[in-house]
């Protein structure tokens, strides 16, 4: 008998695929990849060093913070690297410019701690200017863009080429209207300025081409799941699989319960399996009864609570299931989308939410 525990696979064939999904859907535009929150699940340094050496590789990266970033520089990765939040202190400035490090500038303090003529750098930092076209998170009013822009230009921390940027809210949505009225409101600050533009996220990528310009930014379709609601992408592919294996099978009578709090019970005689993963692996908590789970090429329900380490599922009465055999969570065969429709949450969510316990397979 072998067991095994939950183990997320990652394969960086998939990865180049899709990197290569995404330079034909925006030939003519250079790639920012964005990896915050270590690669959203898959491994910072990893899926960096995946993407800085394959013959397709992105033009920067995207990080939301400067620890990321220096764990990237610790590792090696030449590749630009740019500070999706901006730097939060005027004391990371100096540590910047050491790094090669560029920064998204969205607040007067970033503008006024750049502008300090008492600041003078190792070298005149990239700095990308994001300007709040309709998302209202980050970025400065459309009013005060001018002034932007000529005193970055202005400032000799700061190098002359400054790209533009704003950030989509509801890209993912094709029916919503905010989307090309937040592409028009870019091109109407913007006009005329000779300088590069960046504005589409996955889901601009996938299905606003206006929104290209000369820099994307994709992130959640660059590891094989489609950015737009109700739609799966088949040109990607799921770069992390989640699996584990079946601990034990038991068998149950019809108005028996399984798990905390008696929470589901059998309206038939069944066999139930259990699986050695909980929401200490990072599934999720909520998922619902009838979750799927893949186990020897069909799917069965979750059933029962999910618990720190294990589920149950419903296996059925003519299960020849066995201890040992594999279930997959999400990834090939299953969607992790699918998955968080049944929890009430986001793929971005449960990718990120994968705990140290869980053991990495990369291929």
């Amino acid at each position: 008998m072998s067991i095994k525990t939950a183990t997320a696979h990652i394969n960086l064939n998939a990865l180049a695929d899709n990197l290569q999904h995404v330079k034909a859907q925006a030939p003519d535009s250079k790639v920012l990849a964005v990896l915050k929150a270590n690669a959203y699940g898959h491994g910072l340094e990893r899926i960096a060093k995946a993407l800085q050496t394959n013959h397709e590789s992105v033009d920067a990266f995207g990080v939301a913070r400067i620890d990321e970033a220096l764990a990237l520089r610790a590792a090696g990765v030449i590749t630009p690297i740019v500070l999706l939040e901006g730097f939060f202190d005027s004391n990371e400035l100096a540590l910047l410019a050491v790094n090669n490090l560029q920064t998204i500038v969205h607040n007067e303090q970033q503008l006024a701690a750049l502008c300090d003529k008492q600041l003078v750098l190792s070298q005149p930092l990239k700095v990308w200017l994001k300007v709040d076209t309709g998302m209202h998170r980050l970025g400065i009013n459309p009013q005060e863009f001018s002034h932007y822009y000529q005193s970055l230009k202005a400032s000799a921390n700061v190098e002359n080429d400054i790209v533009l940027m704003s950030h989509l809210g509801c890209a993912d949505d094709l029916t919503n209207p905010v989307t090309a009225r937040q592409i028009n409101l870019f091109n109407r600050i913007t006009q005329g300025i000779d300088a590069e533009r960046s504005m589409a996220n996955s889901a601009g990528v996938a299905a606003w081409a206006d929104s290209h310009y000369q820099w994307i930014r994709p992130g959640l379709m660059l590891y094989g799941v489609s950015p737009m609601q109700n739609q799966n992408d088949h040109s990607i592919r799921p770069v992390m699989t989640l699996q584990s294996s079946l601990i034990a099978t038991r068998k149950l009578a019809k108005g028996e319960y399984v798990g905390y709090g008696g929470a589901w019970h059998s309206e038939q005689n069944t066999i139930i399996g259990v699986v050695a993963i909980g929401y200490g692996d990072g599934y999720p908590r909520h998922a619902k009864n009838g979750t799927p789970v893949l186990i020897n090429g069909r799917r069965v329900p979750l059933v029962g609570r999910v618990s720190m380490d294990m589920i149950t599922v419903d296996l059925g009465i003519n299960s020849q299931d066995k201890v040992g055999d594999i279930a997959t969570l999400w990834g090939e065969g299953l969607p992790v989308k699918e998955i968080a429709d049944w929890a009430t949450t986001i793929p971005y969510e449960l990718l990120c939410n994968i705990t140290r316990r869980v053991q990495i397979a990369v291929s």
